[in-house]
């Protein structure tokens, strides 16, 4: 009887805890150790109740403030912005193993050709990793071994110009992606309002044709979002609060819409930051810090052109980074000054986010990545 017993609590725990592995994932967080954060965060995010949890912590790398995981899942790439006395050209981008339970080893690590390293992106077939450094405008092109470690830059460009807003006296190159359906390389550069194209050939960037488009002056391009057509590119600005929607026609990008991410009659200063692709590709969600909220889009299915719908408070103050878990149930907000990453809810039938109550307290979270 007693082994009986034995047996069925053995079967039962088993159980429970396949439920539990399956209904949690891992969630790593980029942060700020020059304002408190310890390095680079690893989280548990429940796929059921929305609880998150901290695993672990890995240390020993200057603010980690963006990160990007392969393709594949066994690396992770994190840009490190130090200071000219550790680092002359100001930072580095660092290449991690991804091990066991999500442990991060470290593998290489090269500098980033630039002030202030601030966005990472690996390409699609692992075989690239690009960054943007925010002064001095530069976006560096990494070849990547077989083993994930990074070779030194194979392409250095260094943006030139600059716009009418005081943020805006240099380039700030702010992003970097590599696009999913051809050998195009887009990067938005802050201080010269534009959405910079580049080609992919034989390990190097070049740029050819159409080199750029060109957004409002002092509209400060910061992140962008590709719609899954192909077609339309999404461009969040920080410097005016609004997005740009970008649509090839005829061969070239061109701006169809520009659309402001803050509600009728506020007042005071704001500063977009993160843009991001509900699931089901209805809803577009920008955030604004300043004003503190998630802006809401309805996507149009004909033209890919926006509706403004609301904004949602981020239950925090600065939100810079988020992200919306793979099932696209749940939106994760980091909010830098507060420190704090809260969970909203996404409506089914109206894709708001709602809040659930959870959040978890990290000095000044600015990046959020999935495993």
């Amino acid at each position: 009887m007693k082994r009986l017993i034995v047996l069925v609590f053995f079967v039962f725990a088993v159980l429970f805890s396949n439920s539990q592995e399956k209904s949690s994932l891992k969630l790593y967080v980029g942060a700020y150790t020059s304002e408190g954060a310890d390095g680079i965060y690893l989280c548990n995010f429940n796929t059921d109740s929305g609880e998150i949890t901290l695993k672990k912590t890995f240390k020993g790398i200057d603010n980690p403030s963006f990160l990007n995981i392969s393709t594949d899942k066994k690396y992770l790439y994190s840009v490190s912005r130090t200071t000219p006395e550790i680092e002359k050209s100001g930072g580095f981008v660092v290449a991690f193993k991804i091990g066991k339970n999500g442990d991060l080893h470290f593998i290489n690590k090269q500098i980033s050709n630039g002030g202030a390293p601030c966005h990472v992106n690996v390409s699609g077939d692992g075989k690239y990793v690009a960054i943007a450094a925010y002064v001095g405008g530069t976006t560096s092109l990494y070849p990547v071994n077989s083993d994930g470690s990074l070779n030194p830059a194979s392409t250095i460009i260094k943006n030139s110009g600059s716009g009418p807003h005081p943020n805006q006296t240099q380039p700030h190159a702010h992003s970097i992606k590599f696009s999913p359906f051809d050998n195009t390389v887009f990067s938005a550069d802050l201080g010269t309002d534009q959405l910079n194209i580049f080609h992919l050939e034989n390990g190097e960037l070049k740029s050819y044709g159409q080199r750029f488009v060109k957004m409002k002056p002092g509209a400060g391009p910061r992140h962008f979002e590709f719609h899954p057509d192909g077609n339309t590119i999404y461009v969040i600005n920080e410097l005016n609060s609004t997005i740009t929607v970008v649509k090839k026609q005829n061969e070239k990008w061109e701006v169809v819409q520009n659309i402001s991410t803050l509600p009728e009659g506020f007042s005071g200063e704001s500063y977009c930051a993160d843009i991001h692709i509900s699931n089901d590709k209805k809803y577009l969600y920008g955030s604004n810090r300043g004003d503190n909220s998630i802006a809401i889009f309805n996507i149009n299915p004909e033209s890919d052109e926006l509706t403004f719908r609301g904004v949602v408070p981020v239950k925090g103050n600065w939100p810079r980074n988020f992200t919306l878990s793979p099932d696209g149930k749940f939106m994760l907000v980091a909010n830098q000054r507060s420190g704090n990453i809260t969970v909203f809810k996404i409506n089914a039938e109206t894709g708001k986010p709602e809040y659930t109550g959870n959040e978890i307290k990290l000095p000044a979270p600015v990046c959020l990545e999935f495993l």
